[in-house]
C-alpha cells in the first residue's frame, strides 16, 4: 500500500522511499522467499517472494519516481553512535540519516568557485571547508529547537553535514566530462579532501571547546566535536539563490527557456557553454536558441564533438555512470548522499531494478530514480516546444526532490 501511494497522483509534495536490508537484497538475487516483520513488536505477518515485491517497488518508481530506496544496513555500518541504537530513518531527500529526535544542520560549498587558472585551488577548498565547519558546529549553540528531546539529542551529538554543490560547473571549467573515469577520481578527491579539512577543524574545536557529549558512546576515540561532518544535499533551491549546477548532479539542460512573471520568456544558457562558444567561435543567438528546443547539444554539426561529451544533460548520462558518481561522493561522506538517477522517457523497468542494485553493491546508501515524463507536474519539460522552467520553486531543476 505503501509503495502504492504516489501512484494515484496524490502525496504530490511527499518524498517516499521504502528501506530495505541486506537481507532482502540477498533474497531478491536469489529468488527466496522473505519474511515481514513488524517492528513494533517483532512479530513476523507474512512470507512473501522478494522478487515479487521488488518488482512492484521498480514498477512504481518506474511509473511516479517514487518509491526510493534506503539501504538500512549500509546506513548503520556507518552509524557512528550505535550504542544509542539503530537509525531507522532519513530525511525526505535521503541524504541525512538520523537517531529519534536528532537533528543536522546542513551546509554547502559552491565548488564553481574554486577553479583558478583552470584548477583547483586547494587551498581555497581548505579554506572555506574549515569556515564552514566552524560555523555549522556554532550553529548548533544558537539554534532554536521546536522540542527539548530535539535540543538534548542535537546538543549531545553536534551533528553537521557539510557537502558540495556546483560539481557540473567544475568539471565543465576543468574540461572533464561528467560520465568519465576522470570525473569519478576527481569526485573522490574534491571529497575526500572536503572530510579531511573538517575532521581537522573538528578536532580544532574539540581542543578549545570539548569533544560532543556523547563521544563514549561512539564509535570515535575522543579529540572531535561532531559525530558526523560531511552530508552531500540535493541544493535544488540554494543552487539557484548561488548560481549553480545543484549538488552533484549533472546539468539538466545546456539551454532553455525561463518564463517570468508577465509572461516573459527568457533564453538562459549554461555560462561555461557559452564561454565556451564564445572562446572556440560558433556562438550564436540563432544556436542558442536551437537548443532550447531540447535542451541537448547531441548532434548538432557546428558544435565540436569534444564540446557535446562536456556537455551531456542527465538525461544522456547513463544511468550507471550516475550511480558510479554518487558511489564516489558516498565513500568520503559521513552521512549520505542524495543524488537522483535521471532516466529517459523509454528506459525500461528493468533499468531501475539495475540502477537500485547496483546503488547497493557498490555502497551507496540509498538512492531514487527519476524517468523523464512520469510526472505530469515536474518542473521541465522536453517536447516539441521549448524547454522551458515554469517555476523556480516547487520542486528542484534537475531531481524530483521538492526541496
Amino acid at each position: 500500500e505503501f509503495i502504492k501511494a504516489k501512484a494515484s497522483g496524490e502525496f504530490s509534495n511527499f518524498n517516499f522511499s521504502v528501506g530495505v536490508n541486506d537481507d532482502f537484497m540477498e533474497a531478491v538475487k536469489y529468488g527466496i522467499d522473505y519474511t515481514l516483520v513488524n517492528p513494533r513488536n517483532g512479530d513476523i505477518t507474512k512470507t512473501i517472494k522478494a522478487e515479487s515485491l521488488w518488482n512492484l517497488i521498480a514498477q512504481k518508481a518506474w511509473e511516479c519516481g517514487d518509491p526510493g530506496i534506503i539501504f538500512l544496513d549500509e546506513i548503520n555500518r556507518h552509524n557512528p553512535l550505535p550504542a544509542l541504537g539503530a537509525i531507522e530513518s532519513t530525511n525526505p531527500c535521503g541524504e541525512q540519516p538520523l537517531l529519534p529526535h536528532e537533528s543536522c544542520n546542513l551546509g554547502s560549498i559552491n565548488l564553481s568557485k574554486i577553479v583558478k587558472k583552470d584548477e583547483i585551488d586547494w587551498d581555497l577548498l581548505t579554506e572555506l571547508v574549515h569556515t564552514g565547519t566552524r560555523f555549522l558546529d556554532f550553529t548548533i549553540d544558537v539554534n532554536r529547537f521546536p522540542f527539548q528531546k530535539i535540543a538534548q539529542n542535537t546538543r549531545a551529538n553536534r551533528k553537521i553535514g557539510l557537502g558540495v554543490m556546483g560539481f557540473a560547473d567544475l568539471l565543465a571549467q576543468l574540461r572533464i566530462p561528467y560520465d568519465s573515469t576522470e570525473a569519478l577520481k576527481t569526485a573522490e578527491q574534491v571529497m575526500k579532501h572536503v572530510l579531511e579539512d573538517a575532521e581537522e577543524e573538528s578536532r580544532e574545536l574539540a581542543e578549545k571547546y570539548g569533544d560532543y557529549p556523547n563521544i563514549d558512546k561512539s564509535i570515535h576515540k575522543g579529540n572531535r566535536r561532531n559525530a558526523t561532518l560531511t552530508t552531500i544535499a540535493p541544493t535544488g533551491t540554494i543552487s539557484i539563490i548561488a548560481g549553480c549546477s545543484s549538488g552533484i548532479e549533472p546539468i539538466f539542460a545546456v539551454s532553455f527557456i525561463r518564463k517570468i512573471l508577465g509572461g516573459t520568456e527568457l533564453i538562459e544558457v549554461n555560462p561555461h557553454f557559452k564561454k565556451l562558444a564564445r572562446e572556440l567561435g560558433f556562438y550564436s543567438n540563432r544556436l542558442m536558441k536551437q537548443i532550447a528546443r531540447t535542451g541537448s547539444i547531441t548532434g548538432i554539426p557546428e558544435i565540436p564533438r569534444s564540446v557535446q561529451e562536456l556537455f551531456k544533460t542527465a538525461l544522456e548520462i547513463p544511468p550507471e555512470a550516475h550511480v558510479k558518481m554518487q558511489a564516489a561522493f558516498q565513500r568520503y561522506t559521513d552521512n549520505s548522499v542524495s543524488k537522483t538517477i535521471n532516466l529517459p522517457k523509454n528506459a525500461s523497468v528493468e533499468s531501475v531494478k539495475e540502477a537500485y542494485t547496483l546503488a547497493h553493491k557498490l555502497g551507496c546508501k540509498g538512492t531514487t530514480i527519476f524517468r523523464y515524463g512520469s510526472k505530469g507536474d515536474q518542473v521541465l519539460h522536453l517536447d516539441h516546444s521549448p524547454l522551458t522552467i515554469d517555476s523556480e520553486y516547487t520542486n528542484c531543476r534537475s531531481t524530483k526532490c521538492i526541496y
